[in-house]
């Protein structure tokens, strides 16, 4: 069964698709005739809206989720400096091919996401990134967002960069083999405080634009809203609330903008609790999280990929277990997209060190394993990595290059 699926992701990779044809509306009678007309025009004349879809489906196929390694150079670069590896253009490459290379990978990942330096590297026998990712049965993926800036007349709230150019740098990355791609928004909870309607909207516009121009490039959009966790004592409850809004917003901007949901994927935080208020239950994370998801996301999107968001690679697995309990029926794939709970141990193990690689490689699998049977509510323990404190990641602002 595998095997036919990625021999058919395969095929539809080797397709070329047809040029555009511009699109003509007849007169209509009203503003909002010719808008629904438009909108279905641009869905059907899509060239890769068949590729699109099948794509989307491939990724989020159960029991299988995205590798999001997706970390630009410098930040790359701190945490191969965490321990002991110089930030060097080797050693970052070194550090991919670690993971993209690790055997049998693509039983458990479907997707990685790579940063563009990643996209066009090589390994150290000569063959492109894309090409080991694509033997594994990997999607290879491409963030395309730029980094966060400040907000003006906000409390350090941020708006999400990189749409200048970007249908051009699209195409580019289609080009190199990449089929989907991601630009993260980022939604700051305070205590007592929740986003501004400035800062939801303004995130919101970004992300439907950067789908529709992706889209229209033959990259699946992966939209990542990400009502980001932090310090504070606010509750689990306050969360779900606030993230009901964003996503919300954003489902309906992404409708304006007439972007097609069966050839998106969406990568949403789980719903916590503050930093500082007492830590929820696996059960109370999925209550809140799966009734969020069910009150705001329509079953036309294929998958829900959600990230690690500062939990501990063991959380993130028991959490990710718990949602298929609280919904075993979703009409979505509610599966993963993890980063440091798929790669912080990883990295530990090696070290830069070449008689670490195997031994690293085992731990990135026993991960990607147990997130795998997490998915598919079949993970009986013990894992891999048990215990684990909160990660809080700093915002990144700034330039690609952040």
């Amino acid at each position: 069964m595998q095997a036919t699926s990625v021999r058919s992701f395969s095929q539809s990779v080797a397709a070329a698709p047809q040029p555009r044809k511009p699109f003509t509306a007849a007169a209509a009678p009203g503003r909002r005739s010719v808008a629904v007309s438009a909108g279905l025009s641009t869905q059907k004349d899509n060239p890769f809206a068949e590729e699109l879809k099948a794509t989307a489906k491939y990724i989020a196929q159960r029991g299988r989720g995205i590798l999001a390694s997706d970390e630009s150079n410098a930040t790359t670069g701190k945490r191969l400096e965490s321990v002991g590896v110089e930030n060097t253009e080797d050693n970052r490459r070194d550090w991919r091919q670690l993971l993209y290379t690790a055997p049998g990978l693509g039983q458990y990942i479907s997707g990685a996401i790579m940063f563009e330096e990643t996209l066009y590297q090589k390994a150290r026998d000569g063959t492109q990134f894309v090409d080991v990712l694509k033997g594994q049965g990997i999607v290879p993926g491409i963030k395309v967002d730029t980094g966060l800036q400040v907000l003006p007349g906000t409390d350090g709230e941020t708006a999400t960069q990189g749409l200048d150019n970007l249908g051009a740098r699209c195409e580019a990355y289609y080009k190199q083999g990449a089929r989907f791609a991601k630009w993260r928004a980022v939604l700051k909870i305070s205590e007592g405080a929740g986003p501004s309607s400035q800062a939801i909207l303004e995130n919101a516009h970004g992300l439907a634009r950067y789908a529709q121009i992706a889209q229209a490039n033959g990259l699946v959009p992966i939209v990542e809203p990400e009502v980001t966790l932090g310090p504070g004592s606010y509750s689990i409850e306050e969360t779900a609330y606030w993230s009901e809004r964003v996503y919300s917003c954003v489902m309906r901007m992404l409708n304006e903008y007439d972007v097609m949901l069966e050839g998106i994927l969406l990568k949403p935080n789980m719903c916590l609790p503050g930093l500082d208020a007492p830590p929820a239950s696996p059960a109370e994370v999925a209550k809140y999280t799966v009734r969020t998801m069910l009150r705001t996301i329509p079953a036309a999107v294929p998958g829900i990929h959600f990230l690690s968001g500062g939990m501990s690679e063991e959380e993130s697995t028991l959490n990710l277990q718990a949602l298929q309990e609280a919904c075993p029926n979703a009409p979505w794939s509610l599966t993963f997209s993890y980063g440091r709970a798929l790669q912080s141990s990883t990295l530990k193990t090696w070290a830069g060190r070449e008689e670490n690689w195997d031994k690293a490689q085992q731990i990135l699998l026993a991960l990607a394993k147990a997130n795998s049977e997490a998915q598919l509510g079949q993970f009986k323990g013990p894992h891999p990595v048990p215990g684990g404190g909160r990660i809080l990641q700093a915002l990144r602002t700034g330039g690609a290059g952040k």
